[in-house]
């Protein structure tokens, strides 16, 4: 038997899935398992780690032991995997033309343009990859002590059971008290729904308020997936120009049903809205009567003392609908966002989600209520708020010193670095020579709805590079640009 571990995960597991594997696929037949002593010398691993996966396994029904003769599979599991391999043997043996797929979709989201992303990039040295974290930065012990508790006796009644349309109570208040009201957003519950994150909070919002007579204006360039995800409804799409103060207002605002904006650092050129362009947003809004979705997407780890404020803490009439998420300040991978709008709103949206969904995984919520509540998620935020804008720093020297031929757009406090290149180079020749090299560079032509001729812009994130690659990594790029 040939099984090959790896470093970073148990042996004991490894070696119970394994044999799970071997005994759906059927290789032991009737014939009795390896003993004990003689997989632990085949594997070169531990005896007792192996009687305590043939125990387990014995536990769970799979094995059985019989006297004087050894350990055996469980013949019920092998009459169970018989029979999905029967039906399986009749369902191949039927020759049928395959499905026209193509010829019966409606839409085909696949052609939809997206940000490449090489799926290897933490294997590269010095990846300056946007919107990911150093997993070595992530809570883990006081959030698996979070995860063990929700487990546990005394919480496990709170999320096993189906919420049907409800989310948890207590993630909602932490979420008003620990992150809105720093925004200066006062909410009640029934203004606050729980979602997937951000690209479900809008595709939950285009499917209520978007159709074929509705125009959405995005900021251009802009977060692409919420064009997509409105263009899908059947939008139409009304890019938005930018200054050095954000989205414009005036006159190309005046036909939009919906406009999107990221006002505490525009995607992708980091560009914070005036206090001024807010008011004056807020005020057209109500003249022209259009809603303003706001994405706040990098507002918790925010390393400014003191940020403007939010437009949503600004609005007096219920026209900003509030977009956030934890995928920055803790893991994109937790996938728990949220949204703040009328209870009007929110009540229809909470009726929709339920015919998708019904709630986000009533465990996690449950997990990330205990994790805010005891103080861990402020205690985080904090330190990463000290390590981003340290790494922050690192970039902007870096930067200047060794990309000197490229333009700079950078904003303290944003997560990113927006840079046009040298006239003449292109994002892709870039990227690939980098990764040559070992450095991950995002392009940033499929932000643009209509991307500028003969301009080319890369995106540079820090959040998932040590910081003590940071300067190295640039003067690395550095010297690729000036190579090309």
């Amino acid at each position: 038997m040939n099984i090959e571990f790896v470093a970073n995960r148990s042996l004991q597991t490894q070696l119970r899935e394994k044999l799970v594997y071997f005994i759906r696929q059927g290789q032991f037949g009737e014939n009795a398992l390896p003993s004990s002593r003689r997989m632990a010398q085949a594997l070169k691993i531990s005896r007792n780690t192996v009687v305590a996966v043939y125990d387990g396994l014995m536990d769970e029904g799979y094995l059985i032991s019989r006297d004087r003769r050894g350990i055996f599979v469980n013949p019920q599991v092998l009459d169970d995997n018989w029979h999905g391999l029967a039906a399986d043997s009749r369902e191949s043996s039927e020759l049928a033309l395959p499905v026209n797929w193509q010829g019966r979709l409606k839409i085909q989201p696949s052609s939809y343009r997206t940000l490449e992303k090489d799926p290897h990039w933490m294997d590269y040295p010095y990846p300056f990859i946007y919107g990911q974290v150093q997993p070595e930065e992530f809570p883990l012990y006081q959030w698996r002590d979070c995860s063990r508790q929700a487990q546990g006796k005394g919480h496990v009644k709170d999320w096993v059971e189906d919420y049907l349309d409800a989310d948890n109570k207590e993630l909602v208040m932490h979420i008003r008290q620990q992150v809105l009201n720093k925004r200066g957003i006062v909410a009640s519950d029934d203004q606050v729904l729980i979602t997937l994150g951000t690209q479900n909070s809008l595709s939950l919002l285009a499917n209520l308020l978007a159709d074929n007579t509705t125009t959405v204006g995005v900021e251009e360039p802009g977060y692409l997936d919420a064009r997509h995800i409105f263009q899908q409804a059947k939008a139409s799409i009304s890019p938005l120009a930018l200054d050095q103060d954000g989205v414009k207002t005036g006159k190309q605002l005046n036909d939009c049903d919906y406009v999107f904006v990221t006002p505490s650092h525009q995607f992708p050129t980091t560009v914070t809205m005036s206090l001024q362009r807010r008011k004056t947003l807020l005020q057209q809004a109500k003249a022209d009567d259009f809603i303003i979705i706001e994405d706040d997407y990098e507002s918790e780890v925010n390393f400014l003392t003191k940020p403007l404020p939010a437009l949503k803490s600004l609005d007096n009439s219920g026209r900003v609908i509030y977009v956030g998420s934890f995928s920055k300040a803790l893991s994109p991978g937790l996938r728990i966002g949220y949204l703040v709008a009328d209870a009007q709103l929110i009540k229809q949206l909470r009726a929709l989600r339920r015919l998708s969904y019904r709630h986000a995984p009533a465990n996690n919520q449950q997990t990330l209520a205990l994790f805010m509540g005891q103080g861990f998620y402020e205690s985080h935020v904090r330190r990463m708020r000290g390590l981003y804008e340290e790494k922050w720093q690192l970039m902007q020297r870096g930067l200047e010193q060794y990309l000197p031929n490229c333009e700079l757009h950078s904003t303290p406090g944003s997560f990113c670095f927006w840079l046009e290149l040298p006239t003449g180079l292109t994002c892709q020749t870039l990227i690939k020579r980098a990764a040559e090299k070992g450095i991950f560079v995002e392009a940033g032509d499929a932000l643009f709805m209509h991307p500028p001729k003969d301009k080319y812009f890369i995106r540079l994130g820090f959040s998932a590079i040590p910081k003590e690659n940071i300067l190295e990594g640039l003067k690395a790029l550095g010297k690729v640009i000036k190579a090309i």
